[in-house]
């Protein structure tokens, strides 16, 4: 315990404090962390599986999906092995890189999933509001190109935050209050003016998940006008019906972003474990509802895990 009070300028390494208050707990929070993280690995490399085996599943939003899926597997995979160490064996040492690094994968693989949930929204935009031009607007060469563009915006955007954290002197503690790297709990361990990087966060936040945000809103205004001068009502069910198992997942990905985001930045009077709850459910949940989402509403998803999965084991 003498070593996790020393402080030092420049840190070999963090100590994680996992939830604050409910240290105790963190074995019976462990389990259904791990069987979450499960249920997302398990979701997303069978989705990713059905994808890439059934030709006619490589329309556009199925191939934003298996990037969105890519990205969950990554995001997940880059922090709960580490959570369940620090619950498990209370391995709570992380290197400096080793957090540096986290961090960023965690923020710039968010920013990819964000713009994997716009580029979807536009899909919906286009199959609804200009369905003829469907198929020559998202071409393949096209979507792989969106792709890119998400990936490259989300690791050049995000590449200064380890450097802007590098050598910053953490004169105050080694301990994050938290379960995980992220930049604004290292931020608040500085004994230095932060002023100037906080700015960049923030304006890099408003610039990815906040504009992603703005247009995924437009896109969907767009839908509604279309939808709402259909001629009859069976029509505007069923187009709107095409938009459900996306909205869903907005849902679940943005309202504990926001709230996260949110908290951390104005929320002081909120308690601790309420935040670092809704910080991990901000990484657990998205990547294990988004294939049960799209494995349970889209049919075709549906009946090409039967067949494989099911009928094969019978």
């Amino acid at each position: 315990m003498s070593t996790i009070n020393k402080t030092s300028v420049y840190p070999t390494s963090f100590f994680l404090l996992g939830i604050p208050g409910l240290e105790t707990a963190h074995i019976w929070i462990s389990i259904p962390f791990c069987l979450v993280y499960i249920m997302a690995v398990l979701g997303n490399s069978i989705l990713l599986f059905i994808i890439k085996s059934d030709q006619s599943l490589h329309e556009p939003m199925y191939l934003f999906l298996s990037m969105l899926s890519v990205a969950d597997l990554i995001l997940t995979t880059t922090t709960l092995p580490k959570i369940l160490s620090l619950f498990w064996f209370n391995d709570s040492e992380i290197s400096f890189d080793a957090c540096l690094t986290q961090m960023y994968f965690i923020h710039s693989l968010s920013t990819m999933e964000s713009g994997f949930i716009l580029t979807m929204a536009f899909d919906r935009y286009v199959a609804i509001c200009n369905p003829l031009r469907h198929s020559t607007i998202l071409t393949h060469t096209v979507i792989g190109s969106l792709g890119l563009a998400i990936v490259f915006r989300g690791a050049l955007l995000l590449s200064p935050h380890p450097f802007l954290l590098r050598w910053l002197p953490y004169c105050r503690t080694t301990i994050i209050s938290h379960t995980y790297c992220e930049f604004m709990a290292l931020i608040k361990l500085v004994c230095a003016p932060t002023r100037i990087r906080k700015a960049y966060s923030l304006i890099v936040a408003f610039l990815t998940g906040g504009m992603d945000f703005i247009l995924i809103m437009c896109s969907y205004v767009l839908i509604l006008r279309v939808v709402f001068n259909m001629p009859s009502n069976d029509a505007r069910l069923k187009t709107l019906g095409t938009c459900g198992s996306h909205v869903r997942v907005i849902l679940a990905f943005y309202t504990p972003a926001f709230f996260s985001f949110l908290t951390h930045r104005f929320g002081h009077h909120i308690a601790p474990h309420v935040h670092i709850f809704v910080a991990n459910i901000y990484l657990l949940i998205p990547p294990m509802v988004n294939p049960i989402i799209y494995g349970i509403k889209t049919k075709r998803i549906r009946e090409k895990f039967l067949k494989v999965f099911v009928v094969k084991n019978v």
